[in-house]
């Protein structure tokens, strides 16, 4: 059915982890209620909103790897994850 896409399982891969990833912060949020603070961002944020900035930084993160470097997407991969956490903690 999905013969024309080139990456259909790594694709279905992200959608999947994403929806898991927001079905579990449901239910964080159902059990202990966020609590707005202000981090190195400069702006008052949740876990929700700082999940979210996390999210599209990543992106602009593996966005500008590719246009900038040849090098290894594992790499890329990780500094993204790094960027995603360090907002997650600290933003």
């Amino acid at each position: 059915m999905f013969e024309w896409m080139v990456w259909t399982g790594p694709t279905a891969a992200v959608f999947a982890g994403l929806g898991l990833l927001l079905c579990a912060m449901t239910i964080w949020a159902r059990v202990s209620p966020p609590v707005p603070r202000r981090g190195f961002l400069r702006i008052e944020t949740d876990r929700g909103d700082r999940l979210y900035i996390g999210l599209i930084s990543g992106a602009a993160v593996l966005a500008g790897w590719i246009a900038v470097t040849d090098l290894s997407m594992w790499l890329a991969l990780a500094a993204a994850f790094l960027v995603v956490l360090a907002i997650g903690i600290w933003g």
